[in-house]
C-alpha cells in the first residue's frame, strides 16, 4: 500500500528530530499546575477523537469509536497499521504522541491509548491534563504508583474514562454477580483464577541486536524505558514478556479475569500477597506463576483468598464438577460455604438446571465502548472508570511485584506501600528515561 500521508510537521520529524523532541521544552509540556477541563460535548453531538496505537488491538478499538469523528491517528509503525492508515485515508497521522496532541489541542475531545505497557501513563497522562477523555487499554499502567497518579488526575480534570477490559461490560459478568448476591453458594471465601497466559517468551534472556526495520521509530517505541537496541523479540506483540515494556501474563489478564471477582465479592485493596513461580529470570517475567491475595471481610461478606495461576498451572478440580468435563484453559472458580460456581455455572450443572435465575438487578450495559462515549457526552460513568479500574489495576501490579521479589508482602493501600519488605517498595515506582517529562 502507499505511505500514509502524515501531516506536513509530523514528517519534519527525522532521526535527527527525533533526539532533540526527546528533551522537549517545558511550554511545550502539559503541565499540571493549570488545570483544564474537558469541553461541553451535547449527547447529540459527535466526540473528535485521537486515536495513539492504531495497528493489533489498537485497530480494534480505532473501529470501535469510528461512530464517532477520527480526527488524528499517530502510531509509531505504520507498516502495522496499513488497515487503519486505509480506511481513513484523509485523517492526519502522526508517530509521536506528543506532537500530535500539541499540534491537534483545540481539534481533540477525546483519546485512545493502545499502545505497549510502558507507554500507557506517558500518552495519558499528558491526554488528560490537556482536558481530554481517554480510553486505556489494560492493564491501565505499567507500575502501582502511575495507576494511583492516573485515577487522581482524572479526577482533578473531570474527564471521562474507560480501561480495555471489555469483558466488564457483558451480560454474564451482571448475571454472576446476581447469584453470589443472591446466596446461591453462600458466602464466599476463596477464588481460583486461571489463564493460559503467556502466550508469548518469557523466562528468556536479551536477544542480540537487530536492524531497526525502516518503518519503525525505536526511540519513540522505546518512550520513558531504559535505551537498548531493537529486536523483533520485543516489537511487534512479544514485549509483554518483559519487564521494562509490559506486565506479564497477570497485567495481559488480570484486569479481565480480577474485574468480575471485584464486582461479585466487593473487594477492595488486598492486605498481603506472595507468589510462587518457575526460576526467575533478570528481564523477563517466569514461564509460569501462582500468585496468593488475601482480602479483608466487607460489610456482610467474609476474607477472601484468591489465588491465581498462569503459565499452564491450573487450579485443583471443584467439588461437583462432572467426570466428562475439564477444566478449560481459563477459568473461575468461586467456592462458597454452601457450593461451588465455576466459569458462572453452579456446580454441578444439575442444580444450576433447578436454582431459580435471580432477577436482573444491575442495570445492563450499552457496551464498553458506548459506555465510554457516553460519558464523555455527560452520561454515566464507564462501567471501569480509572475509579474502579485504578485499584483493580493496583491489585494487579502488587502480584507482579511479590513475583519479583519472590516474598509476602503485606501492603498499605491508604499509604501506598509495602509494610515489611522495604526495599520492595523501589518495585512501586520506575524510574523514566531522562528528557520525558513525565
Amino acid at each position: 500500500m502507499p505511505a500514509p500521508s502524515f501531516s506536513r510537521r509530523a514528517l519534519l520529524k527525522s532521526a535527527a528530530s527525533a533526539a532533540a523532541m526527546m528533551s522537549l521544552p517545558r511550554h511545550l509540556v502539559a503541565q499540571t499546575d493549570s488545570i483544564r477541563t474537558p469541553r461541553k460535548i451535547d449527547p447529540g453531538e459527535k466526540l473528535n477523537i485521537a486515536c495513539v496505537g492504531c495497528g493489533g488491538k489498537g485497530a480494534t478499538d480505532v473501529q470501535e469509536v469510528s461512530s464517532e469523528n477520527i480526527v488524528a491517528l499517530c502510531d509509531v509503525d505504520w507498516s502495522r497499521a496499513k488497515r487503519i492508515a486505509q480506511a481513513f485515508p484523509g485523517v492526519p497521522k502522526f508517530q509521536d504522541y506528543r506532537v500530535m496532541l500539541r499540534e491537534m489541542d483545540e481539534q481533540i475531545d477525546a483519546v485512545t491509548v493502545t499502545v505497549p505497557d510502558h507507554m500507557h501513563y506517558p500518552v495519558a497522562k499528558m491526554a488528560i491534563e490537556m482536558g481530554k477523555h481517554v480510553f486505556v487499554q489494560k492493564p491501565l499502567t505499567h507500575s502501582l504508583w502511575e495507576a494511583r497518579q492516573l485515577a487522581e488526575l482524572a479526577r482533578r480534570h473531570k474527564v471521562a474514562t474507560q480501561m480495555g477490559n471489555q469483558g466488564q461490560a457483558e451480560e454474564g459478568v451482571r448475571v454472576l454477580c446476581e447469584y453470589l448476591w443472591d446466596g446461591a453458594i453462600g458466602p464466599v471465601r476463596e477464588v481460583h483464577v486461571w489463564t493460559n497466559r503467556p502466550i508469548w517468551p518469557q523466562a528468556v534472556e536479551r536477544p542480540k541486536e537487530a536492524p531497526v526495520p525502516a518503518t519503525l521509530d525505536w526511540d519513540l517505541w522505546l518512550g520513558v524505558a531504559p535505551e537498548r537496541p531493537y529486536s523483533a523479540v520485543y516489537h511487534p506483540f512479544k514485549w509483554r514478556g518483559w519487564y521494562d515494556f509490559g506486565t506479564g501474563a497477570l497485567g495481559d489478564i488480570g484486569c479481565h479475569s480480577l474485574a468480575p471477582i471485584h464486582r461479585a465479592l466487593k473487594l477492595g485493596a488486598p492486605t498481603s500477597v506472595e507468589a510462587s513461580s518457575s526460576p526467575l529470570f533478570k528481564e523477563t517475567f517466569p514461564a509460569a506463576s501462582i500468585v496468593r491475595y488475601e482480602f479483608p471481610a466487607r460489610p456482610g461478606m467474609p476474607a477472601v483468598k484468591l489465588t491465581w495461576y498462569d503459565g499452564g498451572l491450573k487450579a485443583g478440580r471443584p467439588e461437583g464438577l462432572e467426570d466428562e468435563r475439564n477444566l478449560g484453559e481459563g477459568g473461575t472458580i468461586y467456592v462458597g460455604d454452601k457450593g461451588t460456581l465455576y466459569s458462572g455455572r453452579l456446580l454441578p450443572e444439575s442444580k444450576m438446571r433447578e436454582y431459580p435465575k435471580p432477577a436482573a438487578t444491575l442495570p445492563r450495559s450499552p457496551g464498553h465502548y458506548k459506555e465510554w462515549l457516553l460519558a464523555c457526552k455527560g452520561g454515566e460513568p464507564a462501567g471501569s472508570n480509572f475509579n474502579i479500574s485504578g485499584p483493580q489495576a493496583e491489585t494487579v501490579l502488587l502480584g507482579n511485584i511479590a513475583l519479583r521479589t519472590g516474598k509476602k508482602l503485606t501492603w498499605d493501600a491508604e499509604n501506598l506501600r509495602i509494610t515489611n519488605v522495604p526495599e520492595a517498595n523501589d518495585l512501586l515506582r520506575r524510574k523514566y528515561r531522562e528528557g520525558w517529562g513525565v
